[in-house]
């Protein structure tokens, strides 16, 4: 079964629901590791098949959270040119662009690639939002298994 890590950071707690979405779309085809960011490392990236990160927005970037993450272990992985799948999931005060953008600008260094849209949602978590996160983790799953990526 393949392995898919969810890399989150959350402060008001909404970012987490989403992240719980996202871990219970992809656990019928996936073993899925869900962490927060400051708890994540090295290691935990190496062991998976694909990652889904998950930020709030703040002042328009990603989370201060999963930046240390990445910051954390984009040197340490620079060598292995990881090249696995990644999506990401934003919950956002404005459009989540600027977050996504940043993301994605770090996710080439690495090198990531990505393989799904961005899931954005926007103010309060809602249960579209909900829905839309349990959707990206299931089709995500569900294509690492049929090998799509």
């Amino acid at each position: 079964m393949k392995k898919i890590l969810i890399v989150y950071h959350s402060q008001s707690g909404n970012t987490a629901q989403l992240a719980r979405a996202v871990l219970k779309g992809a656990s019928a085809d996936a073993e899925v590791s869900l962490l927060p960011a400051m708890e994540a490392g090295v290691a935990d990236l190496q062991a998976c098949d694909a990652v889904i990160f998950g930020s709030p927005e703040n002042f328009g970037y990603l989370s201060g959270g999963l930046k240390d993450f990445l910051d954390r272990t984009f040197y340490p992985l620079e060598p292995y040119q990881l090249n696995i799948p990644y999506g990401c999931f934003i919950s956002a005060g404005n459009d989540g662009s600027g977050a996504v953008r940043q993301l994605e600008r770090i996710a080439k260094g690495y090198p990531l690639r990505k393989v799904a849209d961005p899931v954005i949602v926007k103010g309060q978590v809602s249960e579209g939002g909900l829905n839309l996160c349990e959707e990206l983790g299931a089709t995500f799953a569900a294509a690492l298994a049929m090998g799509i990526f």
